[in-house]
């Protein structure tokens, strides 16, 4: 299994999933960590490059939820495509469209308020990881 973290250091899960630059990937086996890898990921640095993205960090506004206009939604598949031999992805706080777009990759998104990676894979991997609804916008 493989799981996913969010990350800019790849020591702290990042607050917002599309403004980190980078995934940390655990490859976990027999309920251990056996090895990390940090993935470049798709995401703000190079929405915010690109002329005429729309809106705040790159969504086009639509009235809607946070990052569900189709624009969005294509940037989002290019952010789990580094990330689709993955089964978990854990972030610090994400947007809708892209909570969204990672179930519809195949990917579950456990959006949590701890701060470090190991606090995060330690919880997930104990059952003790929960969701938090809350942090999703």
């Amino acid at each position: 299994m493989k799981i996913a973290c969010i990350t800019d250091d790849g020591q702290t899960i990042c607050r917002h999933f599309g403004r980190a630059g980078y995934y940390l990937v655990a490859t976990v086996e027999n309920g251990q960590v056996m090895d990390k890898e940090m993935r470049e990921k798709f995401g703000h640095r190079q929405v915010m490059a690109e002329p005429h993205s729309g809106g705040e960090h790159g969504h086009m506004d639509t009235g809607g939820a946070h990052g569900t206009d189709p624009a969005s939604q294509d940037r989002h598949r290019q952010m789990a495509e580094s990330i689709s031999d993955c089964q978990v992805l854990i972030a610090g706080g994400m947007g809708s469209g892209a909570f969204e777009s990672m179930k519809a990759a195949g990917i579950q998104p456990v959006v949590t308020g701890l701060e470090t990676i190991d606090q995060a894979l330690e919880a997930y991997l104990d059952g003790s990881l929960s969701h938090q609804d809350g942090l999703v916008h």
